[in-house]
Protein backbone atom coordinates (compact mmCIF):
# COMPACT_ATOMS: atom_id res chain seq x y z
CA UNK A 1 0.00 0.00 0.00
CA UNK A 2 1.56 3.70 -1.17
CA UNK A 3 1.94 6.44 1.01
CA UNK A 4 -0.55 8.89 1.13
CA UNK A 5 0.71 12.53 0.11
CA UNK A 6 1.12 14.74 2.04
CA UNK A 7 -0.12 18.81 1.52
CA UNK A 8 3.24 21.39 1.45
CA UNK A 9 2.28 23.89 4.08
CA UNK A 10 3.74 25.86 6.80
CA UNK A 11 3.61 24.05 10.38
CA UNK A 12 1.54 26.08 12.41
CA UNK A 13 2.61 24.03 15.60
CA UNK A 14 6.03 25.76 16.39
CA UNK A 15 6.85 21.92 18.18
CA UNK A 16 5.86 20.17 15.29
CA UNK A 17 7.85 22.44 12.84
CA UNK A 18 10.80 22.41 14.42
CA UNK A 19 10.44 18.20 14.74
CA UNK A 20 10.11 17.94 11.30
CA UNK A 21 12.83 20.28 10.46
CA UNK A 22 15.55 18.20 12.28
CA UNK A 23 14.01 15.26 10.29
CA UNK A 24 14.11 16.60 7.10
CA UNK A 25 17.49 18.55 7.64
CA UNK A 26 19.15 14.78 8.29
CA UNK A 27 18.09 13.38 6.08
CA UNK A 28 18.84 16.17 3.35
CA UNK A 29 22.53 15.65 4.64
CA UNK A 30 22.03 11.87 4.49
CA UNK A 31 20.89 12.31 0.87
CA UNK A 32 23.73 15.14 0.07
CA UNK A 33 26.62 12.49 0.94
CA UNK A 34 25.00 9.40 -0.72
CA UNK A 35 24.91 11.54 -3.68
CA UNK A 36 28.79 12.64 -3.09
CA UNK A 37 30.06 9.05 -2.42
CA UNK A 38 27.82 6.94 -5.23
CA UNK A 39 28.87 9.55 -7.90
CA UNK A 40 32.09 11.12 -6.79
CA UNK A 41 31.06 14.88 -6.56
CA UNK A 42 31.73 17.54 -4.85
CA UNK A 43 28.56 18.65 -2.93
CA UNK A 44 27.75 21.42 -0.17
CA UNK A 45 24.50 22.21 0.88
CA UNK A 46 23.89 25.36 3.39
CA UNK A 47 20.41 25.02 5.41
CA UNK A 48 19.93 27.74 8.31
CA UNK A 49 16.81 27.68 10.05
CA UNK A 50 13.87 29.76 11.39
CA UNK A 51 16.05 30.85 14.23
CA UNK A 52 18.75 31.88 12.36
CA UNK A 53 20.89 28.98 13.11
CA UNK A 54 23.52 27.79 10.51
CA UNK A 55 23.53 24.27 9.67
CA UNK A 56 25.92 22.87 6.78
CA UNK A 57 27.61 20.28 4.84
CA UNK A 58 30.10 19.88 2.43
CA UNK A 59 32.26 16.66 0.95
CA UNK A 60 35.33 18.45 0.64
CA UNK A 61 36.24 21.84 1.96
CA UNK A 62 33.23 24.47 1.95
CA UNK A 63 35.29 27.26 1.44
CA UNK A 64 36.71 25.29 -1.92
CA UNK A 65 33.49 24.57 -3.32
CA UNK A 66 31.81 28.23 -2.65
CA UNK A 67 34.84 29.72 -4.86
CA UNK A 68 34.38 27.60 -7.44
CA UNK A 69 30.52 28.64 -7.25
CA UNK A 70 32.13 31.87 -7.18
CA UNK A 71 33.66 31.76 -10.87
CA UNK A 72 31.02 29.46 -12.34
CA UNK A 73 28.78 32.68 -11.34
CA UNK A 74 31.02 35.00 -13.06
CA UNK A 75 31.36 32.83 -15.88
CA UNK A 76 27.85 32.69 -16.71
CA UNK A 77 26.88 36.48 -16.26
CA UNK A 78 29.54 37.44 -19.25
CA UNK A 79 28.79 34.59 -21.23
CA UNK A 80 24.92 34.64 -20.75
CA UNK A 81 23.79 37.15 -23.75
CA UNK A 82 21.83 40.16 -22.37
CA UNK A 83 17.73 39.73 -23.53
CA UNK A 84 16.60 42.69 -24.99
CA UNK A 85 13.02 44.03 -23.40
CA UNK A 86 11.41 43.47 -26.34
CA UNK A 87 12.02 39.48 -26.57
CA UNK A 88 11.77 39.26 -22.70
CA UNK A 89 8.35 40.98 -22.85
CA UNK A 90 7.12 38.21 -25.75
CA UNK A 91 8.72 35.49 -23.73
CA UNK A 92 6.25 36.45 -20.85
CA UNK A 93 3.48 36.37 -22.60
CA UNK A 94 4.46 33.25 -23.99
CA UNK A 95 4.22 31.90 -20.60
CA UNK A 96 0.87 33.75 -19.36
CA UNK A 97 -0.72 32.26 -22.28
CA UNK A 98 0.28 28.96 -21.32
CA UNK A 99 -1.11 29.13 -18.21
CA UNK A 100 -4.10 30.35 -19.38
CA UNK A 101 -4.57 27.19 -22.19
CA UNK A 102 -3.53 25.24 -18.40
CA UNK A 103 -6.27 26.73 -16.59
CA UNK A 104 -8.89 26.17 -19.40
CA UNK A 105 -7.70 22.67 -19.65
CA UNK A 106 -8.41 22.94 -16.14
CA UNK A 107 -11.74 24.05 -15.98
CA UNK A 108 -13.22 22.48 -18.67
CA UNK A 109 -12.04 19.18 -17.10
CA UNK A 110 -14.02 20.16 -13.66
CA UNK A 111 -17.00 20.35 -16.11
CA UNK A 112 -17.02 16.85 -16.98
CA UNK A 113 -15.44 17.78 -20.86
CA UNK A 114 -12.64 16.89 -22.53
CA UNK A 115 -11.63 14.21 -20.73
CA UNK A 116 -9.79 12.39 -23.46
CA UNK A 117 -6.07 11.41 -22.83
CA UNK A 118 -6.57 11.70 -18.87
CA UNK A 119 -5.47 8.41 -16.83
CA UNK A 120 -7.31 6.57 -13.98
CA UNK A 121 -5.23 8.14 -11.92
CA UNK A 122 -5.97 12.09 -12.94
CA UNK A 123 -9.77 10.79 -13.10
CA UNK A 124 -9.78 9.93 -9.23
CA UNK A 125 -8.26 12.98 -8.38
CA UNK A 126 -10.79 15.25 -10.28
CA UNK A 127 -13.46 13.22 -9.13
CA UNK A 128 -12.31 13.99 -5.36
CA UNK A 129 -11.99 17.39 -6.11
CA UNK A 130 -15.73 17.98 -7.52
CA UNK A 131 -17.06 15.63 -4.46
CA UNK A 132 -15.12 18.39 -2.23
CA UNK A 133 -16.79 20.72 -4.11
CA UNK A 134 -19.90 19.65 -4.06
CA UNK A 135 -19.52 19.00 0.03
CA UNK A 136 -18.21 22.98 0.59
CA UNK A 137 -20.95 24.15 -1.37
CA UNK A 138 -23.54 21.81 0.68
CA UNK A 139 -22.20 23.16 3.69
CA UNK A 140 -22.67 26.86 2.65
CA UNK A 141 -26.26 26.35 1.56
CA UNK A 142 -26.73 24.74 5.02
CA UNK A 143 -25.37 27.72 6.71
CA UNK A 144 -27.45 29.84 4.43
CA UNK A 145 -30.55 28.38 5.38
CA UNK A 146 -30.02 28.01 8.85
CA UNK A 147 -29.26 31.62 9.20
CA UNK A 148 -32.54 32.62 7.11
CA UNK A 149 -34.86 30.17 9.56
CA UNK A 150 -32.84 32.12 12.77
CA UNK A 151 -34.16 35.28 11.24
CA UNK A 152 -37.57 34.51 10.77
CA UNK A 153 -38.00 33.15 13.80
CA UNK A 154 -36.81 36.58 15.09
CA UNK A 155 -39.26 38.15 13.56
CA UNK A 156 -41.87 36.31 14.60
CA UNK A 157 -41.09 36.92 18.14
CA UNK A 158 -40.39 40.37 17.08
CA UNK A 159 -44.44 40.41 15.80
CA UNK A 160 -45.58 38.33 18.53
CA UNK A 161 -44.00 40.97 21.08
CA UNK A 162 -45.56 43.82 19.04
CA UNK A 163 -49.06 42.15 18.96
CA UNK A 164 -48.96 41.70 23.00
CA UNK A 165 -48.11 44.97 23.53
CA UNK A 166 -50.97 46.48 21.06
CA UNK A 167 -53.55 44.15 23.43
CA UNK A 168 -52.82 45.27 26.49
CA UNK A 169 -52.38 49.43 25.00
CA UNK A 170 -56.38 48.55 23.57
CA UNK A 171 -57.48 47.07 27.09
CA UNK A 172 -56.25 50.02 28.82
CA UNK A 173 -57.77 52.45 26.70
CA UNK A 174 -61.08 50.34 27.12
CA UNK A 175 -60.51 51.11 30.83
CA UNK A 176 -61.04 54.98 30.34
CA UNK A 177 -64.54 54.76 28.74
CA UNK A 178 -67.25 53.54 30.43
CA UNK A 179 -69.40 50.48 28.78
CA UNK A 180 -72.40 51.45 27.23
CA UNK A 181 -74.81 48.52 27.18
CA UNK A 182 -78.00 50.48 26.60
CA UNK A 183 -78.31 52.57 23.51
CA UNK A 184 -80.57 55.64 23.55
CA UNK A 185 -83.78 55.01 21.16
CA UNK A 186 -84.05 56.51 17.85
CA UNK A 187 -86.78 59.45 17.68
CA UNK A 188 -88.79 59.79 14.96
CA UNK A 189 -90.49 63.02 13.89
CA UNK A 190 -93.64 63.53 12.17
CA UNK A 191 -95.06 66.76 10.56
CA UNK A 192 -98.09 65.96 8.11
CA UNK A 193 -99.54 69.24 8.44
CA UNK A 194 -96.07 70.92 7.18
CA UNK A 195 -95.97 68.43 4.44
CA UNK A 196 -99.12 68.74 2.89
CA UNK A 197 -98.19 72.96 3.23
CA UNK A 198 -94.95 72.65 1.27
CA UNK A 199 -96.72 69.88 -1.16
CA UNK A 200 -99.02 72.49 -2.19
CA UNK A 201 -101.32 69.66 -1.58
CA UNK A 202 -103.69 71.98 1.32
CA UNK A 203 -104.07 75.63 1.61
CA UNK A 204 -102.83 77.42 4.35
CA UNK A 205 -106.41 78.94 4.23
CA UNK A 206 -107.68 75.40 5.49
CA UNK A 207 -105.12 74.61 7.73
CA UNK A 208 -106.08 78.57 9.62
CA UNK A 209 -109.54 77.76 9.97
CA UNK A 210 -108.45 73.98 11.39
CA UNK A 211 -110.80 72.02 9.63
CA UNK A 212 -108.82 70.10 8.21
CA UNK A 213 -105.75 69.63 10.85
CA UNK A 214 -107.92 66.79 13.05
CA UNK A 215 -108.32 65.23 10.01
CA UNK A 216 -105.05 64.72 8.49
CA UNK A 217 -103.69 63.85 11.86
CA UNK A 218 -106.07 61.05 12.03
CA UNK A 219 -105.65 59.97 8.69
CA UNK A 220 -102.07 59.52 9.36
CA UNK A 221 -102.35 57.54 12.17
CA UNK A 222 -104.49 55.50 9.99
CA UNK A 223 -102.74 51.41 9.63
CA UNK A 224 -103.32 49.88 5.95
CA UNK A 225 -102.34 49.42 2.60
CA UNK A 226 -100.99 52.79 0.97
CA UNK A 227 -103.48 52.78 -1.84
CA UNK A 228 -106.40 52.97 0.64
CA UNK A 229 -105.15 55.91 2.49
CA UNK A 230 -104.04 57.45 -0.55
CA UNK A 231 -108.04 57.26 -1.60
CA UNK A 232 -109.74 58.26 1.85
CA UNK A 233 -107.34 61.37 1.97
CA UNK A 234 -107.84 62.76 -1.60
CA UNK A 235 -112.05 62.18 -0.43
CA UNK A 236 -111.40 64.33 2.69
CA UNK A 237 -109.74 66.92 1.13
CA UNK A 238 -112.51 67.16 -1.66
CA UNK A 239 -115.75 67.54 0.85
CA UNK A 240 -113.11 70.54 2.55
CA UNK A 241 -112.94 72.10 -0.25
CA UNK A 242 -116.50 71.58 -0.79
CA UNK A 243 -117.41 73.33 2.48
CA UNK A 244 -114.82 75.93 2.15
CA UNK A 245 -116.52 76.75 -1.18
CA UNK A 246 -119.76 77.18 0.54
CA UNK A 247 -118.76 79.05 3.41
CA UNK A 248 -117.09 81.83 0.92
CA UNK A 249 -120.15 81.58 -1.67
CA UNK A 250 -122.29 82.25 1.68
CA UNK A 251 -120.38 85.10 2.54
CA UNK A 252 -120.31 86.83 -1.00
CA UNK A 253 -123.89 86.77 -0.44
CA UNK A 254 -124.60 88.10 2.65
CA UNK A 255 -121.70 91.21 1.86
CA UNK A 256 -124.03 91.52 -1.81
CA UNK A 257 -127.20 92.08 0.20
CA UNK A 258 -125.37 94.25 2.86
CA UNK A 259 -126.51 98.40 2.50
Amino acid sequence: MGRGKIEIKKIENSNSRQVTFSKRRQGLLKKAHELSVLCESDVAVIIFSSTGKLFEFSSSNMQTILTRYSKCMDSLKVSTPEIKPEKQESMEADVLKEEIEKLKMKHLRLLGKDLTGIGLRELGELEQQLNEGMLSIKERKEQILMGQIAQSRLQEQRAILENETLRKQVEDLRGFFPSTSHSQPLSIENHPVDSAIKGGSVSPEIVRNGGLVDEILDTTLQLGPRQGFVESSRKKMQSTRMRDGETQLINSKTQANMP
